[in-house]
Parts: C-alpha cells; structure tokens; sequence
C-alpha cells in the first residue's frame, strides 16, 4: 500500500516517467514491481552489487551501488538524461541528493527515515525544479482494492525474502532490520 500511495496518491505515474528507488526492502521492490507493470522506467540503489543484480532481474533499467557511488545523483541523472519524476525514499538523510536527481516538476514521496532524520534541505534548488514533496502513509481501502487489481492484472507476487513461524517472530523482527533483507518478511500463522 505504501508503495501504491507513493506512485498514484498525488500525480500518478505515467508510463515512460523514471523512478528512482533506494534499498530493496519490502517497500522499494514493491515499488518497482508497480512501476514497471505500468511503464515506467526504474533506476534502484543499494550498497550491495548482488542486491542490485537481483533488482536489474525485477526489471531495473538502472543499479547504482551508492557506497562506491557517493555522488549518485549525477549517475541517476546520466541513466535518466533529464532526471527522475518519481523518488520513493526510505531511507532520509539523502534529500540534497535526491533533489539534484529530479526532473523539472519531480516529486519525492518521503516514507520513512531508515538512514536518520537529519536531512539538509536546498530551498533553492528544491523550488527553482518545481519540486514536490508528499509525505506517504497507508492508505484507503478503495486504494487496496485499486492496487490489488492492478497486481492481478500484471500478474505481481511479492518477492518472500524469508518467512518465519508465528512462534519465531522475534526472529523475523530482527531479519527485517538486517542488511541481508531483499523484499518481504513473512510471519506464518
């Protein structure tokens, strides 16, 4: 759902747009999924090269290791040629970056702060791009069932990184938090 509102909540994607995701948590690949079932290009980061291999077999356009590419806003923007109109980001404290990613009336649709919270803020450059900004929650039943469609539609199934029996829950807990993680962790009942 979070990855649906990211996408469709404000201006929809539109296909051909580019979308620029960070992490392959459970989030970012739903993300991309949704993305590419509706035409839009993907660029992915992360700091594991295997990771990354795995979202180019999901339909990545574009995998940019951002720990040997610290300054991965210009590499985003030379796979994109004009920037990114879409960026999911989980991760905060990569505003600036991000920002420099954008295509002109770009939106960044900020969820969470796995990184940290602190984030410098470029005022300038942020509204001289006709930026947007859009905070990201779960959303409606109606958008449930709007993404539920679409997933049958495309024929989606969400990547199962790992599950875990309900009395191991702890475990898929801390799994969840590991940097091994790529998709959803599953609680069996």
């Amino acid at each position: 759902m979070t990855a649906w509102n990211a996408l469709y909540r404000s201006q929809p994607l539109i296909a051909g747009q580019w979308v620029l995701l960070i992490g392959t948590g459970g989030v970012s690949i739903f993300a991309l999924q949704l993305a590419k079932s509706a035409g839009a290009r993907v660029i992915i980061l992360s700091s594991s090269d295997a990771k990354l291999d795995r979202a180019r077999g999901l339909g990545a356009e574009a995998a940019i290791n951002y720990k040997t590419t610290p300054d991965w806003s210009d590499a985003v923007r030379a796979a994109s040629a004009d920037g990114v109109h879409h960026v999911v980001e989980v991760g905060g404290g990569t505003l600036p970056q991000f920002i420099a990613a954008l295509a002109l009336g770009g939106q960044i649709h900020q969820i969470g702060f796995v990184a940290g919270r602190e984030a410098p803020f470029n005022a300038p450059a942020f509204v001289g791009n006709f930026a947007r900004l859009n905070s990201v929650l779960v959303g409606s039943r109606a958008s449930f069932e709007d993404m539920n469609a679409v997933m049958e539609g495309a024929n989606i199934k969400p990547v199962v990184d790992k599950s875990f029996a309900f009395d191991n829950a702890q475990a898929a807990f801390e799994y969840q938090k590991s940097p091994d993680l790529f998709g959803k962790v599953v609680i069996t009942v």
